[in-house]
């Protein structure tokens, strides 16, 4: 018998924020050392949650953004300048989102012409 989770469950698995990842996994996944991951941290570039033994746990978006990071020092970009570029395409990145949501509202509440 399989068993699935119910509608109402998210599953973990597919939640990009869930912590799945231990450090020595997200540097093999990034392609980068876990001194690299921890430098991240120290730029306040990703934040990993702590397990309860206090051991780092990444999640595949921080994961993401690592990869980005990595690909910016990889070309050349100071860690620094790398942590603060991924962090400001990121905020544009939801700046557009959240414009685009309220655009979409205010076309729905707009009245339609009548003719």
């Amino acid at each position: 018998m399989t068993t699935t989770a119910s509608s109402d469950t998210p599953d973990k698995l597919d939640d990009d924020d869930y912590p799945a990842y231990t450090m020595g996994r997200a540097a093999e996944m990034t392609g980068t050392t876990p001194g690299f991951l921890r430098a991240l941290g120290e730029h306040r570039l990703i934040t990993p949650l702590r397990s309860d033994g206090g051991h780092r746990r990444y999640s595949r978006y921080q994961l993401r953004i690592a990869m980005r990071a990595r690909d910016l020092v990889d070309q050349g970009t100071p860690i620094e300048a790398a942590c603060r570029i991924v962090i400001l395409e990121d905020q544009l990145e939801e700046a557009l989102r959240l414009n685009e949501q309220l655009r979409r509202s205010q076309r729905a509440q707009e009245p339609t012409a009548d003719t």
